[in-house]
């Protein structure tokens, strides 16, 4: 069966401008001529969209929504943040009889016909611009979590400004100077990172009261707990330790505090540590992990209901959800001594 990418080799157009027209989107500017030989070669290939292609008596009145996301399964599971977005999208979907498909992007590749058909995209993690001209030829009504790229987009996010300046005046308190970050990277593509917003707001933090020393940060890797045991084993080998560590997922801070263990440093005594996200295991570890609490969950319940105001509405101006955060303290943070 023709797929959109094998119309759109044929056609010599993007994939993006495939969907688009084929789901007549009017906003589309591209020539008459073009769009003729797309469907042409649409027909010709006997392509059909995946409405179409279902059986009209299984054809259901209830709405289908279509889940992109960006982390595989295996990721996932290193990195509960994303899934527990994709729980809350997933219950908010079943309590409204939402029909959801979800589609895990494998590298950088996305299969654009699993999008046909669909009523809305939510689309969770970051995205190339040509990624979300995709969605919205597929489906016009989009929201994007944890990812706001532009104010043209719905889109759920966190307030990490906020949570970092939590976080380090709680620390400042506690008479810390010497504050390390350690976080992971993103890109959009393998060649276009996207700086995370909390290693921005780290820095403009700490560069506004003649605290921020580039030495103490740490961001090339994942935020899995094996990257934050490497990257404080990195640390480590400094000339100089901070006295306490900002670390971008709890995850990573698993990793940290152990790899601190090892080299004969006590937390909170010697090292205190700060997390992200507050996982469930976070305040089961000895000691327990102060951390910022973040509304997951929440986050993909707020998607579905964006996307549905979205397409009642039919309003023209964007809506951004920002979704609160506090931070948790426990045990993994004491008095510098």
């Amino acid at each position: 069966m023709a797929t959109l990418k094998d119309i759109a080799k044929k056609a010599g157009v993007s994939l993006a401008t495939v969907s688009r027209v084929l789901n007549y989107d009017e906003t589309l500017s591209v020539a008459d001529e073009t769009k003729k030989r797309v469907f042409q070669i649409a027909q010709d290939m006997n392509y059909k969209t995946l409405r179409n292609r279902k059986d009209p008596q299984q054809m259901k009145e209830r709405m289908l929504f279509g889940l992109v996301y960006w982390y595989s399964e295996q990721q996932e599971m290193a990195d509960p943040y994303y899934m527990a977005i994709r729980s809350g999208v997933e219950r908010e979907c079943q309590e409204r009889n939402i029909d959801l498909i979800k589609l895990f992007k494998s590298g950088d590749d996305l299969d654009p016909s699993r999008l046909e058909g669909l009523d809305g995209i939510i689309a969770v993690g970051k995205y190339s611009q040509e990624e979300i001209d995709l969605f919205e030829g597929a489906a016009r009504h989009l929201v994007l979590v944890d990812y706001s790229p532009s104010d043209d987009y719905d889109c759920v996010v966190v307030d990490f400004r906020k949570a970092m300046n939590e976080v380090l005046d709680y620390l400042s308190s506690l008479g810390h100077e010497d504050i390390g970050y350690i976080g992971g990277q993103e890109f959009v593509t393998k060649d276009q990172p996207i700086r995370d917003e909390r290693e921005c707001s780290f820095y403009q933090y700490q560069a506004l009261r003649g605290m921020y020393h580039p030495e103490f940060t740490w961001t090339k890797g994942n935020f899995t707990s094996e990257d934050g045991y490497r990257l404080m084993k990195e640390a480590l080998q400094g000339e100089r330790l901070p006295t306490a560590f900002f670390i971008a997922s709890d995850s990573m801070a698993i990793g940290a505090i152990r790899a601190l263990h090892e080299a004969g440093y006590q937390v909170p005594e010697q090292v205190s540590i700060v997390g992200f996200n507050d996982i469930a295991t976070s305040k089961f570890l000895q000691p327990s992990l102060t951390t910022v609490k973040v509304y997951t969950e929440f986050m993909g319940e707020s998607a579905v209901e964006l996307l549905l105001d979205q397409i009642q509405s039919k309003r023209e101006l964007a809506k951004k959800v920002v979704v609160p955060n506090h931070l948790v303290k426990r045990e993994s943070c004491e008095e510098r001594r």
